[in-house]
């Protein structure tokens, strides 16, 4: 099983080089990449390369993958990409019922024909905005998962528990679906806490054993993610991190 590190987290902590070199002390194979990391994939691949590290997702945006998507294909291949996932949709290109959320599932469902021709992966990464119910209750995460039958997810398991879920749930519900998991804890009353309210891995609210449980049971699941939205102390929150997924994993 791969243990990455999203690269959005370091973003507040470049030059790229002193991220990776804290990346491979804190004994990660890998990272995950973002928009930042593509600018000149030949070097960051260099880097990686350099250091032991690989990138074996990448998030890519989704007004990228329709209106350019030979350009995403060329990055991933040059980093590495097996698996592409669409991360993020701005509040104003979010749907506002269930007629819209499924007509993005055929569009995703569509991108993803393309990817999956090209060899890769092809997943979504949720917030919190999918699991908030639109008109008659359901919710964006099943419509687009119903509608887009081939596409996989990664769950982000912070704003699963952010958005008021319960992971075990969702885990349960798509077991089949789920290819790795974004990792990450919430501090009491994250909605005033400091560092965006989120917490590292261990040092939060939630209890993870159950779910590290049931992820070992997942059959799809390629990777594990530490990620934590707005670190204070890029060094702490990956040493920390690291250390309780080591304890959790036994």
């Amino acid at each position: 099983m791969t243990k990455l590190m999203q690269m959005y987290s370091a973003r507040n902590f470049t030059p790229w080089p002193a991220v990776l070199d804290e990346v491979r002390k804190n004994g990660f194979d890998g990272v995950e990449g973002y928009s930042a990391n593509y600018e000149d994939p030949d070097a960051f691949r260099s880097m990686l390369d350099e250091r032991g590290l690989t990138m074996p997702q990448g998030h890519f945006d989704l007004h990228m993958l329709e209106v350019d998507i030979a350009s995403a294909f060329d990055i991933a291949r040059k980093l590495g990409i097996a698996t592409i996932i669409v991360p993020w949709l701005t509040p104003e290109g979010r749907p506002v019922d269930h007629a819209g959320w499924h007509a993005l599932g055929l569009r995703l469902a569509a991108i993803g024909k393309k990817v999956t021709e090209e060899g890769f992966g092809f997943a979504w990464h949720n917030h919190d905005f999918e699991l908030t119910p639109v008109e008659g209750g359901a919710l964006p995460m099943d419509v687009l998962l119903e509608a887009a039958p081939e596409m996989s997810w990664e769950v982000d398991l912070g704003w699963v528990l952010r958005a008021g879920g319960h992971p075990l749930t969702w885990l349960d519900a798509y077991a089949e679906r789920i290819i790795s998991v974004h990792i990450k804890d919430l501090q009491e009353n994250p909605d005033s806490a400091l560092e965006g309210g989120w917490a590292d891995l261990g040092h939060g609210v939630n209890e993870w054993a159950p779910i590290f449980n049931k992820l070992n049971l997942l059959p799809q699941l390629q990777a594990y993610v530490a990620e934590h939205d707005d670190p204070a102390d890029f060094s702490r929150f990956l040493r920390r991190w690291s250390d309780s997924f080591e304890r959790l994993r036994e």
